[in-house]
């Protein structure tokens, strides 16, 4: 094998992405409040971008008047210096200095504050808290509280607290006691004996929400059976043996092993039903998902609809007319290659979002011009949409129309939601009209809807229903889409 070292020439094509594009592209994809935030870390950053318009001529005129920033540290950061040979005079030079400087709103060494300042401060301090939202109380401390009411020896309260603190957050055992036994002795040195340990489970089981404690689904609904419940040992029944012919609707197989009947089985289920085999999942803070439009649809004066930016959130931006005025100055270089660099990058980002709003603007007003109809009818008249045919309308890049919808949401007259739920797939009609998958799913709900529930359909059945209404769709497609639906197979859907 021969190695030549040598020299040659090669030319290729190669495509880079440059730093301006790049950003481009990720502010596009940003929503409205993330590209708020965006925002702020840049005004906070950046020296020369600030907030506002640029015909906001005394703004600016305040602007270009403000002192320089001084980079020397202000008086009371500056370190002190210990000089004796000078009886520290650089020091008392410097307490003279602090307290002309300090503001006198400011609390100084040797100053007391006044009673009003105190309460102002006090009123402040307990809107501040008031206004805080309060951490809700979890599962397990809640059955500690609980558990400390119970009179017990001190080595059973130690270990039942211990147990709690095991409790995943649906309230069960993540082990067996005799595990958690074990584990307890090696953590605490501490020894507990099995009938002490049972004791504490005891008493853990019979607190609120009922429930918690199991070690498992079946003893979760058992321990919520109450003596007085309708159909009790009907229900003792279906947890303890038939748990899995419920969840398949098979109530004949049940019927003919249990002997009892087919309407007391049924009463059963719908007492079991109201028992709940997740009883920790009532404590889990649910926040709801807070949704911020980008962009508004309503109708012009000749009935259009037109699509309008919502720029609320988003300050206008420029750039600071005192650092314009400053590179007008002829600074040292490193300083007027800081402003230039700067000012730059701030212009960057002006460009982005204006960018970012008219593609957004474009692409939302293409895709509300070809759902019209949508709007105007209903979801039944949505029609299949591309991003590639929004794209040749806008006269971009389909991964631009892609960036662009991505999780941004457009309140229409009809409803809020996301821009991407105007785009989907779709398949001919009989006559060989274009159709919605969305428009199918509504004729197989309402198909659904509509069957005999005491035989319901099955799979192929739905197929031939769809045909009838002109959707000539496989079996498998219609199974697919049944259980995207979440609509039970027609077993789980009959009513005996």
């Amino acid at each position: 094998m021969q190695l030549n070292l040598s020299q040659h020439m090669k030319m290729s094509q190669q495509m880079k992405l440059a730093p301006r594009m790049i950003q481009s592209m990720e502010i596009l994809q940003l929503p409205v409040m993330a590209l708020n935030d965006r925002i702020e870390e840049e005004l906070q950053e950046n020296v020369v971008l600030e907030k506002g318009l640029e015909e906001d001529g005394d703004s600016e005129t305040a602007t270009a008047t403000e002192e320089p920033p001084v980079a020397e540290k202000a008086v009371e950061e500056r370190e002190l210096v210990v000089d004796s040979d000078h009886d520290n005079e650089a020091d008392f030079e410097r307490l003279l200095e602090m307290s002309s400087e300090w503001p006198e709103d400011n609390l100084s060494a040797g100053s007391r504050p006044s009673s009003n300042r105190i309460e102002e401060e006090g009123e402040r301090k307990a809107d501040a808290m008031s206004n805080m939202e309060a951490r809700p109380q979890s599962l397990h401390d809640s059955l500690v509280e609980q558990f400390h009411f119970f009179e017990m020896p001190q080595q059973v309260r130690e270990f039942g607290e211990y147990l709690i603190q095991n409790l995943d957050n649906n309230g069960r055992l993540q082990s067996s006691l005799p595990e958690i036994v074990q584990a307890y002795g090696v953590q605490s040195n501490k020894t507990i004996t099995p009938e002490d340990a049972q004791q504490a489970l005891s008493l853990i089981q019979k607190l609120d929400p009922p429930g918690v404690g199991a070690r498992d689904a079946k003893e979760c609904l058992l321990l919520q059976v109450k003596p007085n419940m309708p159909y009790r040992d009907i229900v003792v029944t279906l947890i303890t043996s038939h748990l899995e012919d419920v969840k398949q609707n098979r109530l004949p197989v049940i019927e003919r092993k249990t002997g009892y009947s087919l309407d007391d089985i049924k009463d059963a289920i719908e007492e079991l039903r109201t028992l709940n085999p997740w009883p920790g999942q009532l404590f889990e803070p649910r926040q709801a998902e807070r949704v911020t439009p980008d962009l508004l649809v309503d109708r012009d004066e000749h009935g259009k609809y037109v699509v309008q930016l919502i720029d609320e959130y988003t300050p206008p931006l420029r750039i600071s007319r005192y650092y314009l005025e400053q590179l007008r100055g002829n600074p040292d270089p490193k300083t007027r290659e800081f402003i230039k660099r700067k000012i730059e990058s701030a212009r960057w980002l002006i460009e982005s979002i204006e960018q970012r709003n008219n593609t957004l603007r474009r692409v939302a007003q293409a895709i509300i011009d070809h759902q019209a109809e949508y709007l105007e009818k209903g979801p039944q008249f949505i029609v299949p949409l591309k991003m590639q045919q929004i794209a040749d309308v806008v006269h971009v890049h389909v991964t631009t129309v892609s960036r662009a919808v991505d999780d941004k949401w457009i309140q229409t007259p009809r409803e809020l939601c996301p821009l991407k739920s105007f785009f989907g797939g779709g398949t001919k009609t009989a006559d060989g009209e274009d159709v919605a998958w969305d428009i199918i799913r509504l004729a197989m709900k309402d198909i659904v809807d509509k069957e005999d529930k005491a035989d319901p359909l099955s799979d192929e059945a739905l197929v031939d229903e769809l045909a009838k209404r002109g959707y000539n769709l496989a079996r498998r497609t219609v199974t697919k889409y049944r259980k995207a639906m979440h609509i039970p197979s027609s077993r789980e859907r009959r009513e005996y």
